[in-house]
C-alpha cells in the first residue's frame, strides 16, 4: 500500500483533532498504523460534528416515532405523513435544520450561504421538492465592533443564496445576547415535499452497482471544515478562513432539477449529498447503511484544481455535489441528463461486499479501512454532567423574592423601550432581503406566529417555526428545554395547523465541562417529554457543540440553544389564522391556564423575562413553567375556535408578555386595543409576566363564543383553560402609546444600527 506520509506523529495526530485513546482505537481497529489518508478520515468520521460522540447516548431518549412518521432520525432528513395531494396521491414532508455556525462567524456571507445549500441537499436527495426555507440566527451584542458585519453578511448570504435557487425563505427569528459575541448561531431549515412511493434513501446496495459522483468539480476549499466546527473558536479565528467552503446557488438550482428528473426514472439505487466531510462521509455513510463496501478510483474523481491528493479530495467540502448508487446499465441515460444540466458525471467506483473502503490512486490502493470502526463503532462517550440541582447552584440561579419584584410605574413607556430594544425590534431590515414569495405557494410569513405555505395545487398547507428562548435554557435546562418545544407547538396550533413533528438543532459549548453536559442532558429531558405529551416527535435534527470561543475572554460558551423547528398541517387554507385584529369592536380574550384567575403569591410571572431586563437591567428568577398538559389542552381549544370560525386573530404569548403580544396584533393590522389590567396582579405581573401556555384571541361575537363554551361543543380536554375577557379592538393606540409612536419605535433599532 502507498503511504503519503513517511511517519504519523503525536503532532499530527493532535493536528487532526484526536486524543491519545482515540488513535490507539485506529491502531487497534487497524492493525498498523494508518497512512496520512486513512488517518484523515478518521478524524473527520469520528470528529463531533460527523459522529455525535458526546451526544448519542443522549439522543436515544428523544422520541422519534408515531403514526405521522415515515422516517425518523438517521437519513438526511425526517420524513412525515401530510395527506393527499391534488390528485389523491399521498405526500409527505421531509424537512431537517443544521447548523453552519464556526463557518459563519469566520465568514459570513459564504459560512451562512453554504449553510442553506447544505440543508436544501438534505431534502431534494430523498426526492422532495424543497418548498421552504427558515432560519433561526443568534448574534452577540450589536455594539460588538464585528457584529454589524456578522450581521450583514450572514442575512446576505441567506438572501443571495436561498433567492437564487429559487426556494423562498418564510420564517425565523434573530436574537441578540452577549454570550454569541464570539460565537454566532446560523442554523438553517428546509422543508420539502414529495411523493410518499418516491422517496430516497441512502444505504449503498447491490454488489457490483456503480456509484456515481454528479455536480459541481471538487476543490481545496473546506478541507477540514467538519473538524473545525468541533472544536472551540482559538484567537486564530480569521486563520480557519480556508476551512470555510464557497458556495453557487445556480449550480444548486441545477443539481436539484437534474437530479429530481434522475428521480423520476428507476435508475438510482442510493443517493446522499456531500455535506460536512464531504466524499467521505457521503461515501462511508452510504456503505454503512448498506452493510456493504465501497471501492473508489480517485483519478475519476472530477476535480476544478490541479495535483490534488486523495487526502485533499476525500477532505474537501465543495459545494453542491452528490454521490449515488446507480443500477447497472443506467450510467449512459444518468449521464445525458446531468450533461444536459451542464453539471459534472462520473463513475468513480463500485459497491463491493467487503465492507472495507478502498481507495485507488495512480493504480495503487491508498486507503484500506474496515467501515465498522469508521461510523457505527466510532467512539460514543458518557461526559459527566453536574446534576441538575449542582448546575443551578453553579449557574447562580435564584428565585425572586416577592419582596425585591418591581412594578411598572408606567406601562406604555415600558413597551416603547421594548419595542424598541434589539430584542424585540422589527426585522423589516431582515427578511425584505428574503424573496418569500417565489413560487407564489406561500401563504403567510412567520411575522405571525408560523409561517404557511400551501401544499401546490391544493387548498392545504404545511405551517412551520423555529423556536427556542435560551435564557430559558440557561436557567433551567430541564424547563427551557420543554418550553422550546411547546412555543413551536403553540405557533403551530395558533395559525389553526395541527402540530405534527419537529427537527432540532442543539448548540451548546464544550461537552467535555460537565455544567455544558448539565445544559445538554436538562434540555434534552425537557424536550423529550415535551414531544411525548404533545404527540410532537422529533424526526431529524443536529448537535452543533464546542460553540465556545477563548478570543472573547477565556473560554466563554454561548447560552444553550436547543433550536426547535416544528411543521404542521392546515387542512383548509381558507380557515388559516393571522395575528392582526381585524374589526372594531372585536372582543379581546387571554385564553389561559384556569389558575390565572387565582394568582400564586409565591410565583412572580417575572423571572428571567425580558421586561425585567430590559427596563430594570436584572437577569433574575427561575424559567417559567411550562405545563404541557395545559399546552395540549389549550392549542386544542384554539384549533377548534379557529376551525368553527369563531376567532378573527390568535396570536401566542410569548416575550414581552401580555403587552407585547397585543403589540404586535395592533401593529400588524393598524387598529388599536383598549384593554384593562387584573387587580389580582400588580401592572408588570398583568402585563409583562411571561408564563407558558396563552394565547390571545379577538372574537367578533362574544355571545356565539359564550355558546360554544356553555354547550360543551369544545374539546372535552378543556377543564383546565380558561377564558377572560380583557377589551375590545378600538382605536388607534395600545396601553395608552399612539401606534404611529409604537411603529416609528419598533421600526427604529435595524434603520439607524445599519443607516437605512
Amino acid at each position: 500500500m502507498s503511504d503519503t506520509i513517511s511517519q504519523i506523529t503525536p503532532q499530527v495526530v493532535a493536528e487532526h483533532g484526536l486524543n491519545e485513546q482515540e488513535y490507539a482505537r485506529i491502531l487497534a481497529a487497524m492493525g498498523r498504523q494508518p497512512n496520512l489518508v486513512e488517518l484523515g478520515i478518521f478524524s473527520v468520521m469520528w470528529s463531533e460534528h460527523c459522529s455525535y460522540k458526546s451526544s448519542r447516548i443522549h439522543l436515544a431518549k428523544l422520541p422519534t416515532t408515531g403514526p405521522q412518521v415515515i422516517c425518523g432520525p438517521g437519513e438526511n432528513a425526517g420524513v412525515i405523513d401530510i395527506g393527499e395531494g391534488p390528485n389523491g396521491e399521498k405526500l409527505a414532508a421531509i424537512f431537517k435544520m443544521e447548523s453552519h455556525n464556526h463557518p459563519s462567524y469566520i465568514e459570513p456571507y459564504q459560512g451562512a450561504a453554504t449553510g442553506v445549500g447544505g440543508i436544501l441537499r438534505d431534502v431534494f436527495t430523498m426526492g422532495a421538492r424543497p418548498v421552504a426555507n427558515l432560519n433561526a440566527l443568534r448574534f452577540g451584542r450589536p455594539d460588538h465592533p464585528k457584529m454589524k458585519h456578522l450581521v450583514q453578511g450572514v442575512v446576505a448570504g441567506i438572501g443571495g443564496y436561498g433567492n437564487c435557487v429559487g426556494v423562498p425563505t418564510v420564517g425565523g427569528e434573530t436574537n441578540f445576547d452577549p454570550a454569541y459575541d464570539g460565537n454566532i448561531l446560523v442554523n438553517a431549515m428546509t422543508v420539502g415535499v414529495a411523493d410518499q412511493d418516491k422517496i430516497f434513501y441512502s444505504a449503498a446496495t447491490g454488489i457490483g452497482n456503480p456509484i456515481v459522483y454528479v455536480g459541481s468539480k471538487t476543490g481545496r476549499d473546506g478541507i477540514h471544515g467538519a473538524t473545525m466546527a468541533s472544536a472551540d473558536f482559538e484567537d486564530d479565528a480569521d486563520a480557519k478562513r480556508p476551512t470555510v467552503q464557497v458556495g453557487d446557488p445556480f449550480t444548486e438550482k441545477l443539481l436539484i432539477e437534474a437530479c429530481l428528473e434522475l428521480m423520476a426514472t428507476d435508475a438510482i439505487v442510493a443517493i446522499q449529498d456531500m455535506g460536512a466531510a464531504g466524499l467521505t462521509s457521503s461515501s462511508v455513510e452510504m456503505a454503512t447503511n448498506g452493510k456493504t463496501g465501497i471501492r473508489l478510483d480517485m483519478n475519476k474523481v472530477p476535480q476544478r484544481e490541479t495535483d490534488m491528493t486523495p487526502y485533499e479530495m476525500m477532505l474537501s467540502e465543495s459545494q453542491e455535489r452528490m454521490l449515488m448508487v446507480l443500477k447497472p446499465g443506467k450510467e449512459a441515460m444518468a449521464e445525458a441528463i446531468f450533461k444536459k444540466w451542464e453539471l459534472d458525471f462520473a463513475v468513480i467506483g463500485e459497491v463491493t461486499d467487503t465492507q472495507h473502503m478502498i481507495l485507488e490512486w495512480n493504480g495503487e490502493v491508498v486507503c484500506d479501512i474496515p467501515l465498522g470502526p469508521l461510523a457505527s463503532d466510532a467512539p460514543k462517550y458518557d461526559r459527566p454532567a453536574m446534576s441538575q440541582e449542582d448546575y443551578k447552584q453553579w449557574a447562580g440561579i435564584k428565585p425572586l423574592t416577592p419582596g425585591s419584584i418591581p412594578d411598572s410605574a408606567d406601562v406604555g413607556g415600558d413597551l416603547m423601550k421594548m419595542m424598541a430594544s434589539p430584542a424585540l425590534a422589527s426585522r423589516a431590515w431582515i427578511w425584505q432581503q428574503y424573496d418569500s414569495q417565489v413560487g407564489a405557494d406561500t401563504a403567510q410569513l412567520s411575522g405571525g406566529d408560523a409561517a404557511v405555505v400551501r401544499i401546490h395545487g391544493t387548498n392545504r398547507g404545511l405551517a412551520m417555526s423555529t423556536d427556542c428562548t435560551p435564557r430559558y435554557c440557561y436557567a433551567d435546562p430541564y424547563e427551557g428545554g420543554k418550553q422550546a418545544v411547546a412555543e413551536a407547538y403553540r405557533n403551530i396550533c395558533a395559525v389553526g395547523a395541527k402540530p405534527l413533528a419537529i427537527t432540532n438543532c442543539l448548540n451548546f459549548g464544550n461537552p467535555e465541562r460537565p455544567e455544558i453536559m448539565a445544559q445538554f442532558t436538562g434540555c434534552l429531558a425537557g424536550m423529550a417529554e415535551a414531544c411525548r405529551t404533545l404527540d410532537f416527535p422529533v424526526v431529524s435534527g443536529n448537535v452543533s457543540l464546542y460553540n465556545e470561543s477563548k478570543a472573547t475572554g477565556g473560554g466563554s460558551a454561548i447560552l444553550p440553544t436547543p433550536a426547535i423547528g416544528g411543521v404542521g398541517v392546515i387542512d383548509d387554507l381558507s380557515k388559516m389564522m393571522t395575528i392582526g385584529f381585524k374589526n372594531e369592536g372585536d372582543i379581546l380574550y387571554l385564553v389561559a391556564a384556569e389558575h390565572w384567575a387565582k394568582p400564586d403569591p409565591t410565583r412572580s410571572h417575572l423571572g428571567k423575562s425580558l421586561w425585567l431586563n430590559l427596563i430594570h437591567g436584572r437577569d433574575e428568577g427561575r424559567t417559567p413553567p411550562t405545563d404541557l398538559i395545559i399546552e395540549r389542552s389549550a392549542g386544542n381549544i384554539i384549533r377548534e375556535l379557529i376551525d368553527d370560525g369563531l376567532v378573527n386573530a390568535v396570536h401566542d404569548l410569548s416575550d414581552g408578555g401580555l403587552a407585547v403580544a397585543l403589540a404586535e396584533m395592533a401593529l400588524a393590522s393598524g387598529l388599536g386595543a383598549q384593554v384593562e389590567g387584573n387587580d389580582a396582579y400588580s401592572a408588570a405581573q398583568w402585563w409583562f409576566g411571561e408564563d407558558q401556555g396563552r394565547y390571545v384571541i379577538s372574537v367578533p361575537d362574544s355571545e356565539a363564543l359564550n355558546i360554544a363554551l356553555s354547550k360543551g361543543t369544545l374539546n372535552s380536554e378543556t377543564a383546565h383553560i380558561g377564558f377572560r375577557r380583557i377589551g375590545k379592538v378600538a382605536g388607534d393606540s395600545v396601553l395608552g402609546v399612539k401606534l404611529s409612536d409604537l411603529r416609528a419605535a419598533h421600526d427604529s433599532f435595524f434603520k439607524e444600527w445599519m443607516g437605512s
